[in-house]
């Protein structure tokens, strides 16, 4: 009898100890990050620029956007739009597909966007940047999505991306990203 409750003990204490373990692993390593969601490079595809009596411009881009996700698990993103700006005002956005960036992977997708100025009202900074050869931009987004960890636990995660360029008129190509 006392030889069964000491079984019965050692049991429970082994048990108690691999759950202490697995909580404490779970706790530090198996912590959740947000996934860093990134504009890698962007390539000029069509640029047409003019600084006459109405300043305009018309361009297609080709960016590659990356999520890298340091998880030990999955990182199941929703569809999202990146909004491009010029002087706070909204010139163009790109789409995002949802998707799917593995454990401790990063997952590089090419979007394509069309800019232009046609939401620009009487903005004198336009002439003067088509003028100088540079246009400064910035890109906008959020992406939201699911970490899951050995498919147990799910968990909501988003990541925030902001991004400042300058766009050479001169050579079409993107600086400063």
């Amino acid at each position: 009898m006392a030889e069964q409750s000491y079984q019965q003990r050692k049991t429970e204490m082994e048990s108690a100890a691999e759950t202490i373990v697995i909580l404490v692993f779970s706790l530090t390593v198996m912590r959740i990050k947000n996934p860093e969601f990134r504009v890698q490079s962007i390539t000029v595809e069509d640029l047409t620029a003019a600084a006459t009596n109405s300043p305009s411009f018309n361009m297609k881009l080709n960016a590659q956007v990356s999520v890298k996700n340091t998880n030990f698990g999955h990182f199941k993103f929703q569809n999202t739009t990146i909004s491009f700006d010029y002087g706070g005002v909204g010139v163009g956005e790109a789409f995002v597909g949802k998707g799917r960036s593995k454990a401790r992977s990063t997952k590089k997708m090419n979007v394509t966007v069309e800019l232009n100025s046609n939401n620009i009202v009487n903005n004198s900074s336009l002439q003067s940047d088509i003028e100088s050869g540079f246009l400064a931009l910035s890109c906008h987004s959020k992406l939201i999505g699911k970490v899951q960890l050995m498919k147990l636990i799910k968990k909501k995660k988003s990541s925030k991306m902001k991004c400042d360029m300058a766009l050479n008129l001169v050579t079409k190509a993107v600086q400063d990203i």
